[in-house]
């Protein structure tokens, strides 16, 4: 491996014309996209919630978006191209019920703040002009974050690929062969986290490479002054030393001298938190990311620290502002803190029930005597709800012991999608994990074989961390248990989220992993360009990967291709 830095290499000028190409691509689509009626260009509900989360805080300065997904188009049936089933139910801070998106706030606050801005200078309004405000939005957000993605992805293969060869197909896998770049239509985390991930991998394989590079080069330094001078220098290696440096490339140097400058540390920290807040199952190579700096450079983890903590006051933050919650929405599908318990040998409530849950909550003084109360059956088996006024309240059966707890269960509302029953298609979950695993890796939402790059990427990672230098080990080694750490973690999610991701292009919840998966492929095809058949099978593996891509470049919102051939088959039943 030659290591060339971005700036030296002489690869560049390929890998801008591949990016522009991605770019203008990029740009073509969100230039055209509109829904399928055609009055906005919110392509799913997924789309919409976020949207209507934008367009309220833009527009009213709340997150609530009961106005939003009220708005009907009388040309499409009444259609209400704003509502979504993305979307949950609480009390607001006026005492009453609102409706509000299940996704975290941050996202939606960081693009309300910019069509604020945009809205002043143009005048228009994504309430009134759904399709051109919205199709603004994302070439000013989107764009500049696949760039991003695009670049520093990039920069951080050719720091480690040794022919051109190799560098122009790793490029082209980044440009075109990941589904992530059909989700550049739509206002989504995805796009967010994987750009972030690519910045410090960027930062770390920089740090790390530069820091070998110096170390190399301070021995080469004091091998010509002793040959200059003739004397043995006190600066100077032992020749040992010097020779197997210098037999090594940049990132195979020593794992001393890595200095990360306080800025740069404090970027990294930035970036793995923000791919954290967009996608939660980061936090696992958000650890990684912190020790693997450590390592580096002690006296990065501070400035990292710092970083990291701007970026979760920020969330957390927005999350409280939005529903009076740290958590974000999205977590709060369960039932709440205890009340209290009273005993009763009924089986469901009856007379003396609001005897009992009056006196439990008058003692918690969550309500006084005089008001009235009501309790309903639950969409969940052996809950009740219990209403007085605006506030609600959850009754939960144990045995002869009934406990009365705060409702969490923001899910549950009036003509909700997510209850057993309503869910549709991939929605209702797969029952069996074993199939579920199936499908996540092989099958018609499957990583390998809807994108087979991929199929290079477990034996990257495991051939970096037998044969790469001491920074790249730890850093393969994080990947590879990160990787795993993600994939058990939704094998092992409850029914209701064991659906793909819902109906999309794949199973996206495992796109930010794309940046690091990248570098690992980069490396297998730099090692298969001395036989023409290993070099035969890359460009296969590439092709068909580029052809899934392309074939989902309408919506990322469709069921895969190959989960739509196996539909037409028969294979697949609704």
């Amino acid at each position: 491996m030659t290591g060339n830095s971005p700036a030296e290499s002489k690869r560049w000028p390929i890998y801008r014309l591949l990016i522009v190409i991605a770019l203008a691509i990029a740009a073509g689509r969100i230039a055209v996209i509109r829904s399928s009626e055609g009055d906005t260009a919110f392509l799913s509900a997924n789309d919409r919630s976020r949207w209507a989360t934008v367009a309220a805080l833009g527009e009213r300065g709340t997150y609530a978006i009961d106005q939003q997904i009220a708005i009907t188009n009388p040309v499409y049936r009444n259609r209400r191209p704003w509502d979504s089933i993305d979307k949950v139910r609480h009390i607001g801070r006026d005492g009453k019920q609102h409706y509000y998106s299940s996704k975290p706030p941050l996202l939606a606050t960081v693009v309300a703040g910019l069509y604020r801005l945009v809205s002043m200078a143009s005048g228009m309004t994504l309430t009134d002009q759904p399709i051109y405000m919205a199709r603004i939005l994302l070439a000013l957000v989107n764009l500049p974050l696949l760039a991003l993605f695009l670049a520093t992805t990039i920069a951080s293969m050719d720091r480690l690929v040794r022919s051109d060869w190799a560098a122009t197909v790793s490029a082209a896998a980044c440009c075109f062969a990941t589904m992530l770049f059909p989700f550049v239509v739509s206002l989504n985390n995805h796009l967010p986290a994987a750009a972030a991930t690519a910045m410090v991998m960027w930062l770390y394989i920089r740090a790390a490479s530069d820091g070998a590079t110096r170390a190399r080069g301070e021995l080469d330094l004091d091998s010509s002054l002793a040959d200059a001078s003739g004397h043995d220098l006190p600066m100077n290696r032992p020749k040992a030393q010097l020779q197997d440096v210098e037999s090594e490339s940049p990132l195979r140097g020593t794992p001393v001298n890595h200095r990360i400058g306080p800025s740069w540390a404090v970027l990294a920290g930035v970036a793995a938190a923000m791919a954290a807040a967009n996608e939660l199952p980061a936090l696992s190579m958000f650890v990684f990311w912190l020790l693997l700096f450590a390592w580096l450079d002690r006296a990065a983890i501070v400035p990292f620290a710092a970083g990291a903590v701007i970026v979760a006051a920020a969330f957390f933050g927005t999350n409280w502002i939005a529903h009076q919650s740290l958590r974000p929405p999205y977590a709060h599908r369960g039932n709440g803190n205890l009340i209290g318990e009273f005993t009763s040998l009924s089986e469901v409530p009856g007379d003396g029930f609001n005897t009992q849950i009056r006196g439990l909550l008058v003692d918690g003084g969550l309500e006084d005597s005089a008001s009235s109360l009501s309790v309903d059956a639950s969409d969940e088996t052996g809950r009740w709800v219990v209403r007085s006024g605006e506030r609600q309240f959850a009754l939960l059966n144990d045995g002869d012991r009934w406990q009365l707890r705060h409702w969490d269960d923001w899910y549950e509302y009036p003509g909700t999608y997510w209850k057993e029953g309503t869910r549709r298609g991939v929605d209702r979950g797969e029952s069996s994990r074993l199939t579920y695993l199936f499908h996540m890796t092989f099958g018609h939402h499957g990583l390998f074989s809807l994108t087979p790059i991929w199929l290079m990427m477990p034996i990257g990672l495991l051939v970096g961390m037998l044969a790469d230098p001491p920074a790249m080990k730890r850093y393969n080694t994080a990947v590879l248990v990160a990787s795993l750490v993600c994939f058990l973690f939704y094998l092992n999610r409850p029914l209701i989220d064991r659906n793909y991701g819902g109906v999309s292009i794949c199973f996206r919840w495992l796109l930010w992993f794309a940046p690091l998966w990248l570098v690992a492929i980069a490396g297998v095809i730099d090692r298969s360009e001395a036989g023409r058949a290993k070099s035969a099978l890359v460009l296969v593996l590439l092709a068909c990967s580029i052809f899934s891509v392309f074939a989902s470049l309408q919506t990322p919102w469709q069921s895969p291709w190959l989960y739509q051939f196996w539909s037409f088959l028969g294979w697949i039943s609704g």
